[in-house]
């Protein structure tokens, strides 16, 4: 089973605020997850985010591939492999 770190979106129309989930990458992007492991909210200025550290850290040693935007996301907290 490959596993995603990957955003799902929620909010209002025209107002996303993401979850940083950890999914199987063969489920829809709102669909089911396993765990919840973040925030993600662009529309503060500048870009507000939190990620526990200790359960992304866990998902990546496991073999838990992130997106582009996870990534990143993952850099500026101070979070590598």
């Amino acid at each position: 089973m490959a596993v995603k770190i990957r955003l799902r979106r929620m909010g209002k129309k025209k107002a996303p605020i993401y979850r940083i989930i950890v999914a199987d990458a063969r489920s829809p992007r709102d669909g089911r997850f396993i765990e919840e492991i973040g925030t993600y909210d662009p529309n503060m200025d500048p870009s507000q985010f939190s990620v526990d550290e200790e359960a992304a850290k866990k998902w990546l040693a496991n073999g838990a591939q992130p997106t582009e935007t996870v990534g990143k996301i993952f850099k500026m907290a101070g979070i590598t492999k």
